[in-house]
């Protein structure tokens, strides 16, 4: 499905959609998954597929053109 959008664009959309699809079948503890090509694909593990989570995750953010944090800062406060 199209919505006119540049070929990157429509390529990170298209693996965000898998992405969701991915990670629902992880949380339901579904080992056996059927991608967007329609193939189907078994893990071994849930380590299996987090690890795949991650370089979907890596390669939407290349094709967004972002950087991924490297630094997160934590501002702490007691109160006073």
């Amino acid at each position: 499905m199209s919505f006119g959008l540049t070929p990157p664009a429509q390529r990170a959309y298209d693996l965000q959609q898998g992405r969701e699809r991915l990670q629902d079948a992880l949380f339901r503890g579904v080992l056996t998954f059927r991608d967007q090509n329609g193939e189907l694909v078994t893990y071994q593990a849930a380590p299996d597929m987090q690890a795949a989570l991650k370089a979907l995750d890596a390669e939407i953010i290349r094709l967004e053109g972002r950087t991924p944090a490297s630094t997160i800062l934590f501002r702490t406060s007691k109160g006073i």
